[in-house]
């Protein structure tokens, strides 16, 4: 899966990931309005709600961009209905040729650990059967309960052909109270990079590793140590954009190839249609607002990387 991803980045020029992390305020009252007449003000309502509102965006982007990510969090508050809207937008973007990434932060040991690798990237066995759960190409994990919650992972991606981006350095403003903790005399972010780039060793594609690493864009310091600790491995960039990271700031992430990271956008391009920028299109049009968004990140991308060279 490492291999279409990085075909994907080549093919659209696109080093970009579209966070699909609906909220209710993000929707357009007409979808919400059509929702509503036909369940109600309820979950299911809700759900519908969110799964209109991703297939507008998926149809508006799907040629611009490789990959989409769902974060699982923004569909399973509203329970069973919300995970009906997670499977169906997960399937319909595979439908129309994206790559997706499950973003479920997933972490723990044992027999836990590979029902959730099971769940999101394997197969279920019921009976002389095997099911896929939510099938998506890519998790998000985390490592710090070690290796006994990351090695059920790394076993079906090996088996599945799919891949993880592992919790290295992340974007949030309190991230260091843990991440940058010294020890042995080196931050623990550093610690994780390197036991990402040895986890990938035992599972590479042709040039990239199937293990990724999650290191923000809001600390382009820290992603180039960690982009030369892990050469091999693909840097899933959050916080573009909303959060605050620029096209210049990415710079340090991506290898001398121009590829190596895939940075995301969600509500930068979700809800474009509620920024000053985009406001033109309206809420009727919110999906073409987020095509534009898609292409001004590219843009922006581009050009810092070109400056590069």
């Amino acid at each position: 899966m490492i291999q279409k991803l990085i075909a994907g980045i080549e093919r659209t020029g696109a080093p970009v990931v579209v966070g699909l992390d609906p909220m209710l305020s993000y929707i357009p009252e007409h979808i919400k309005k059509k929702a509503y007449e036909e369940y109600g003000e309820t979950l299911k309502g809700a759900g519908e709600a969110i799964w209109q509102y991703n297939k507008g965006i998926i149809d508006a982007v799907y040629d611009l961009v490789p990959a989409v990510k769902p974060q699982i969090a923004m569909y399973e508050q509203f329970g069973i209905e919300g995970l009906i809207a997670f499977e169906k937008t997960v399937r319909y973007s595979k439908e129309k040729g994206l790559v997706v990434i499950g973003d479920v932060k997933r972490g723990d040991i044992g027999s836990t650990s590979q029902a959730y690798a099971t769940g999101h990237l394997g197969k279920v066995q019921v009976g002389s059967r095997e099911y896929t759960g939510f099938d998506e190409d890519f998790a998000t994990v985390n490592p710090y309960l070690g290796s006994d919650g990351i090695q059920p992972f790394i076993d079906v991606c090996k088996k599945e052909k799919k891949g993880i981006f592992v919790l290295v350095k992340t974007s949030n403003k309190s991230s260091g109270e843990f991440q940058d903790r010294v020890v042995e005399g080196r931050p623990l972010y550093e610690l994780v990079g390197e036991q990402v780039a040895k986890w990938g060793e035992s599972c590479m594609g042709e040039d990239y590793s199937y293990v990724g690493a999650v290191v923000g864009a809001t600390y382009p310091e820290m992603g180039r140590v960690l982009r030369r600790i892990m050469p091999k491995s693909y840097i899933l960039v959050p916080g573009y954009g909303a959060q605050g990271g620029k096209g210049e700031d990415l710079v340090p992430f991506f290898n001398e190839d121009g590829l190596g990271a895939i940075v995301n956008s969600s509500r930068g391009i979700i809800a474009a249609y509620q920024q000053e920028k985009y406001a033109r299109f309206g809420s009727m049009n919110y999906a073409d607002a987020s095509r534009a968004a898609v292409l001004d990140m590219k843009e922006d991308i581009a050009r810092a990387l070109s400056g590069r060279r």
